[in-house]
């Protein structure tokens, strides 16, 4: 009884399963699409996963940075696991179904990982500010203490705010069509299927983008002013040229995220196309995760020095 009551206040519509259409209007391209795909979420969970085993394996890598980043690649394994296997079989699946209970899960967990991410950069930017604006002070500033607050603060913060974004989506009244245009249980076409007036939830979905990832960015910006001031006045032509390049990589990581993201999630409703968003989806939940331990990895001489170390090769192609 207690379990009727439970649901019935989750979900209070029709609705109980929705059918995810993914890529069944390119039939002729699944096949493609299936080993794309899946090429795309191994090297994910390969690459993040042995930065995560090189940063733990190697004294040398036991700082700040190479801690958030090691949390980072974490992040970015279960990110795209909130996707991708189901994404996958689905490809073999006459019926791609999948529970209202389940598609309210699956957006929570994709959501609070995407803006526990937007808060992990953050902690990335002031580890970076700290590390080139006061040299003197970063152990001290940067204590084992502090950024593991940092890093469950991010997951706090991420979640938190995911948690109130799923319950303003999932509370509406869903009473048919049940198709999701779309791989996964993202918001546009969710949104786009309840028979409720969405004003309310768009309302809350875009003060929450805003709140979560407006602050962070403005945050990342305000840090990378002072710290891009800081590296001009480094003498060592080599100082400043490792200060770039650990910039660079974080930048470069912000943008692609935070671009896709704000170009998701702060448009107005009418704007949506469900076919084009398909393909940018593609590109910030599975793609990007991707490439976020190569962008960091290819630039990063101690890295890559661990790498070839482990390997037992000399740098050759470096």
């Amino acid at each position: 009884m207690g379990n009727m009551s439970t649901t019935k206040a989750w979900n209070s519509s029709s609705v109980t399963m929705f059918i995810l259409l993914g890529f069944a209007d390119h039939p002729e391209l699944q096949a493609v699409l299936f080993v794309t795909f899946l090429g795309i979420y191994l090297v994910t969970l390969a690459w993040n996963l042995a930065l995560i085993l090189l940063i733990r394996g190697d004294a040398r890598l036991h700082t700040p940075m190479y801690f958030f980043l090691s949390n980072l690649s974490f992040i970015d394994i279960c990110y795209s696991s909130t996707v991708a296997p189901k994404m996958l079989t689905d490809f073999f699946q006459e019926h791609k179904t999948i529970s209202f209970l389940g598609c309210a899960a699956q957006f929570f967990f994709f959501v609070g990982l995407g803006l526990t991410e937007c808060l992990l950069l953050t902690a990335m930017a002031y580890d970076r500010y700290a590390a080139i604006n006061l040299p003197l002070l970063y152990t001290a500033i940067m204590s084992p203490g502090l950024r593991t607050c940092m890093v469950v603060g991010a997951y706090v913060g991420g979640f938190l705010s995911s948690l109130i974004q799923a319950g303003s989506i999932f509370r509406l009244h869903f009473c048919g069509p049940n198709i999701i245009n779309h791989f996964f249980c993202d918001l546009p076409p969710v949104l786009a299927l309840s028979c409720s007036d969405t004003f309310v939830t768009q309302v809350v979905n875009f003060l929450t983008v805003v709140t979560v990832g407006g602050t962070s960015l403005f945050l990342i910006l305000i840090s990378y002013s002072y710290t891009v001031a800081a590296v001009w006045k480094i003498r060592s032509v080599e100082g400043r040229r490792k200060a770039f390049n650990t910039c660079a990589s974080h930048l470069m990581v912000v943008t692609l995220l935070f671009g896709t993201a704000l170009f998701m999630y702060l448009r107005p409703s009418a704007s949506y196309s469900l076919g084009r968003d398909k393909v940018v989806s593609v590109f910030y939940s599975l793609v990007i995760p991707m490439l976020n331990p190569l962008i960091y990895s290819l630039r990063n001489k101690d890295i890559k020095d661990t790498l070839w170390k482990v390997l037992g090769k000399k740098k050759i192609f470096f």
